[in-house]
């Protein structure tokens, strides 16, 4: 058995409950169109997963600490906290052109995909 899956599922059923819960209990309080819940764990999640990579690169996180914490409970928390870490490494390393496609495209992509799968269902394809 690969143990680095089941700790990977482990903080990504944590991650998930936790954002489902910060959503839920924000838009308790959070009567509007803007999107605060969303918004807030994206921000904390970018934060968590800079504390946690930093942790990682001074060793005070093990290899199955990181998949739990970093790969598992930020990626189930959000998809956004890896993204900007991946797209900051971009610019670290001086990839500016594969930082543009990458963030443009994500984002440009991304809305486009969603766009085009609500569409679908709303013409009856499926």
């Amino acid at each position: 058995m690969n143990w680095d899956f089941i700790w990977v599922g482990i903080g990504g059923f944590l991650g998930s409950i936790a954002r489902y819960s910060v959503g839920q209990g924000v838009n308790r309080y959070w009567n509007s169109a803007f999107p605060l819940g969303t918004f807030l764990v994206n921000i904390v999640g970018c934060f968590l997963i800079g504390l946690l990579f930093g942790a990682l690169l001074k060793g005070h996180l093990s290899d199955t600490q990181s998949r739990l914490w970093i790969a598992g409970f930020c990626g189930g928390f959000t998809t956004f906290s890896s993204f900007s870490y991946e797209a900051l490494s971009l610019l670290e390393n001086g990839k500016f052109g594969l930082w543009g496609m990458y963030v443009l495209g994500s984002v440009l992509l991304g809305l486009l995909a969603t766009w085009g799968g609500i569409t679908l269902f709303r013409l009856n394809s499926f």
